[in-house]
């Protein structure tokens, strides 16, 4: 019987280092990236919206998406700033691919 409680709570120690703990760092990230925004940021939004900030206000934003163009997003609809995001690399000439 205590075999079976040993697996158990070796089961939730994995659980919790493999499922809870990243999360919680991928929340944090999140929430730091949204409230490190600041006007004349460019960001994406989660729609894939690409815009510059013009005003922020406590649960919105207005972004403008092309000259003159001006919409209203949810600060937590901000998916990533851009220049942030991993690029992958560009395959190298001698690459083969024709």
């Amino acid at each position: 019987m205590a075999i079976i409680f040993l697996y158990l709570a070796i089961l939730a120690v994995l659980f919790f280092v493999l499922v809870v703990r990243p999360q919680r760092r991928r929340i944090a990230a999140r929430q730091m990236l949204i409230q490190s925004l600041e006007v004349g940021d460019e960001i994406v939004t989660v729609g894939g919206i690409f815009g510059t900030i013009t005003t922020i206000q406590a649960e919105t934003m207005r972004i403008e998406i092309a000259d003159g163009v001006e919409i209203t997003v949810a600060r937590e609809a901000v998916a990533s700033r851009r220049g942030d995001e991993i690029t992958p690399p560009e395959p190298s000439a001698g690459s083969g691919d024709s």
